[in-house]
Formats: structure tokens, sequence, C-alpha cells
């Protein structure tokens, strides 16, 4: 990297400048820029374009006679002219497909009823524009080229323009005499943010509705959260097979996301590999502890598709291939649970009412084992809470683009609405026995349980979508060790 940074042809414009930034003479530009390949121009349609097309035209529907604004966003620095990796704004890929930063989506009311669909990107230069060597934070020959107008036109199947045009047509929506209202899905892109006025209720209103259109999942969203769990099954495989010779929980993560790299666009979110009493937190990512045999692993991982649906999934194993006595005592609290939360899963029910099952469950196990102060009833009840001691987190939220899908959605829609066929949510019931927790039993202090999966509802019912990852204590006891035999096999 060094040699790269300091070579004389580094010499881009930066948002800071760099001692080492020195601009080429203009003999080397003149070189630069003559005598490349004419480019192949073969660009390809994406996959499923009906689909995106479809989405937006029910967005175009819920807004009449507005204009809708939905950027990709920027990448982020990381440090100095070191960014972090990029991933566009979840709505924009809803609506477009399009993973390039620097996008935006614009959707103009027609006269005649319905919208024209605008996709502002930056445009390709060519490599007759000294840029793509100059340009340090854009250039081709640093990041790569862009893909650009005509040629995403083509790929995104809907009308195209160069970002420079989006200047002018956004001056128009400030205009008093133009009457167009609009909104806009602000926190993506802060130059737009800061471009058109703030209308709070409006652009939460937008917000919400963009989340409540991905409440119902549709046919490729489906095929594509399946491919993710897949992916993410066969790196819990790959996590099991190399624990015999595994170290630290940071062995773990590295294993679990080489596999998301490899089939995959990223992980999900931040890899959870929480070995001994680190399963007691429950976002664990520092992922710097010991494995210790006798201790449980609790995985929370999911593989990012390159579509970007993730899975999220989690299930806690014993480093030794064995459950302990109480290791299992607890663990059977919580299948038990997921199991109570399953029934529940059926169109027409409460969102929370998965919840609601699996927390009764606990509860009296936590009354069996004497842990509760009171009765599970009484601290089932909504002035005590008390099972929320041991147990700090609902059992479900929904899935897609993002590991907590539809954020923005409405609570009545959302929490407090009900189970619809093409829904996806997680039912992830857990128990945390602080280490420290003087109203634990010594035996199981430090003890910490997840198990979680991903889960369909369908017109009759549900899928468990990762039900190929076993889940009894037994079946896991069984599948560790088939695959550490299959592994000494094939070494």
């Amino acid at each position: 990297m060094a040699d790269i940074v300091n070579d004389a042809l580094a010499s881009a414009p930066l948002p800071k400048k760099n001692g080492y930034d020195d601009g080429p003479p203009q003999a080397l530009l003149d070189f630069m820029v003559t005598q490349w390949a004419t480019p192949s121009g073969n660009v390809a349609p994406i996959d499923a374009l009906a689909h995106f097309r479809a989405r937006r035209a029910a967005l175009s529907a819920r807004f009449p006679n507005e204009t809708l604004i939905v950027a990709s966003g920027h990448e982020k620095v990381r440090a100095n002219d070191t960014t972090y990796r990029f991933r566009p704004g979840t709505d924009f890929y809803y609506l477009t497909g399009n993973h390039e930063a620097d996008c935006v989506l614009v959707l103009s009311p027609r006269s005649g009823g319905g919208h024209d669909d605008v996709l502002y990107v930056e445009p390709n230069p060519g490599k007759n524009d000294a840029t793509f060597f100059t340009d340090r934070v854009k250039g081709e020959l640093w990041v790569g080229p862009r893909l650009g107008v005509p040629e995403s036109e083509i790929r995104f199947g809907l009308a195209t323009r160069s970002l420079a045009a989006l200047l002018d047509d956004v001056r128009v929506l400030n205009r008093e005499d133009a009457a167009r209202p609009f909104r806009l899905l602000r926190g993506v892109d802060l130059q737009l943010d800061a471009m058109l006025p703030a209308q709070s209720d409006r652009d939460n209103a937008f917000a919400a509705a963009l989340s409540e259109m991905r409440l119902i999942k549709d046919d490729f969203e489906i095929l594509e959260l399946q491919k993710a769990i897949d992916a993410t099954q066969r790196g819990f495989e790959d996590v099991v097979r190399s624990l015999p010779h595994a170290r630290t929980e940071r062995h773990v993560e590295g294993v679990f996301n080489l596999r998301a790299r490899v089939e995959g666009n990223d992980v999900g979110y931040n890899t959870i590999a929480a070995s001994g009493r680190h399963a007691c937190i429950l976002h664990w990512t520092s992922n710097d502890g010991d494995l210790c045999t006798n201790d449980l692993l609790l995985l929370d991982a999911g593989v990012e598709a390159h579509t970007l649906y993730t899975a999220d999934i989690t299930r806690t194993i014993p480093i030794s291939g064995a459950f302990t006595k109480e290791q299992r005592e607890i663990y059977e609290m919580v299948y038990a649970a997921q199991e109570a939360g399953f029934a529940e899963c059926a169109p027409g029910n409460d969102f929370m009412a998965p919840n609601v099952a699996a927390m009764r469950v606990l509860a009296h196990g936590l009354e069996r084992l004497g842990i509760l102060p009171t009765s599970a009833e009484e601290a089932l009840r909504e002035h005590n809470q008390f099972y929320k001691r041991y147990s700090l987190h609902n059992v479900s939220h929904m899935l897609g683009l993002d590991v907590h899908d539809c954020a923005q959605a409405r609570a009545q829609t959302y929490k407090f609405g009900k189970l619809e066929a093409g829904m996806v949510l997680t039912v992830e019931p857990g128990l945390y026995l602080q280490p420290d927790d003087l109203t634990v039993p010594k035996k199981y202090r430090g003890i910490g349980v997840r198990i979680e999966d991903d889960v369909l509802i369908t017109a009759s019912g549900h899928r468990v979508m990762s039900e190929a990852l076993p889940r009894e204590f037994v079946a896991v006891e069984r599948w560790m060790r088939a695959l550490w035999a299959s592994g000494a096999a094939e070494r």
C-alpha cells in the first residue's frame, strides 16, 4: 500500500490534501489518456427487474402527485483517505437493485397520473479523462470503473441521467411558485437533506411507508433469503469443524466471515461469537475471549446475500461436543420456549404472540429452578416483568434486507400489528444467567443460551426456513460429532 500511495501518479484531489499529493506533469497527463482499448459495452439487466419495477409502481400509487426522492448514500470515511466497504441504503436498493454509491432515485409525478422514474448516477468519464487516474476518491484505477449513465439505464431498466442534472431538478422543488409537494427519505444523503426544507411529518411518513412495503416479502425476496440462510448454515458447519483446533472467539468469527464473503456480499451484521460468560452479553462482538472446553459457544451470525438479504441465526453449542447437566437444563428451557413461539407463528395472530408464549415458558422454567423471586404468574404481570432480568429481549423482529427489517414502520402495523403471509421474522428466545447474579444458583451462573431461527409466515401457518440446522440438544451433539468425524476422514 505504501508504495502505491507514494507513487508519483497518485495525485488525486482528496478531502484533505496529503503531503505526497504533487500534481503530475502535463507530459504524463497527455500520455496517460491515450491508447486505451474501447470498452466492450456488454451490460446485462439485473435479475428480477419486474420486481423492482412493481415496487416503484406501488410506491407511486401511495403518493400520487408528489415527487419522491430516495438516495443510495455515500461512502463513509474510516480514516483519512480510506473508507468502509459501501452498502447502499436499504430503501434505495429495494426500489432499484443498484449497489453503487452517490446515486439518487427520483419519482416525478406525471400530469396524467403515475410517476416518471429517473435514476441519477455519476457518469463514467472513461480513460480519455485524466481523472481516471488522478482522482483517488472516484478514479477508475483507484477504485474501479463506475457503471455510467447509458449502462445504468440498461442494467436497472429505468431512465437514467447524470448526477450533475439532479441539482437543477431539485432546485425546482424549492421554488415557492412550483407548488410541487415532495417527500425525501432523510438521513441517507446529508447533501440532499440540506438542499430541501425540513418537513418532518411528511418525510417520516414516507420512511414509514417504505418500511411497511417491505413487511410482506415477494417470491424473489423469499428465495434470496433462503439462499442467505443456506449459506449461513454452511458457515455454522464450518465453525463446528474448526472447533477442535480453534482457541479464540476471533477464530470462530473469522471462519464464519470467510463463508459470508465467499458465498455472499458480507455478513449481515457483526458476528457474535460469545463463549462462556460472554454469552450473557446480548450483543457481544468484541470476540476477543478464549474458548474453554467445558463452556458453551453462542454463535449469532448471518450471511448477507449478494442481493443484500440477510439471514439471522443463533445456535448455542457445547465446545466439547456435549452439554453438561446444568447447560442442558437451561438449553432445554430455551428450546421449549422457542417451540411455544413457533406454535404462535400463523397469519392473523398478533406479532407479539410468539413472544408472549415463549416468555411464559421461560418464566415457569425459572420458577422451577427457584430463580424467580415470585411465582411465574406474578413475574409475568405487566407491572412486574421480573423474568426480564434473565431474558432481556423480545423473541421476534422482522427480517429481510436489514437484519432488523422494516424498522421505520408504525407500531400499529408492526409491533402491535397482525402476522400476515409473506412476513419473515425471527423467533429467538434466550436466557442469560449473569456470572455475578446472586439470585441465580451458583451452578447456573455464567450460562447464556439463545436459539434463533428464521420463520416465514405462510397462508396456513409457518415454515422454519433455517430448519436444516439442528436445535434439539441430542441432535446438536450428534451433528457436531458427525461434522468432526467427516473432518477427520477428509484429513
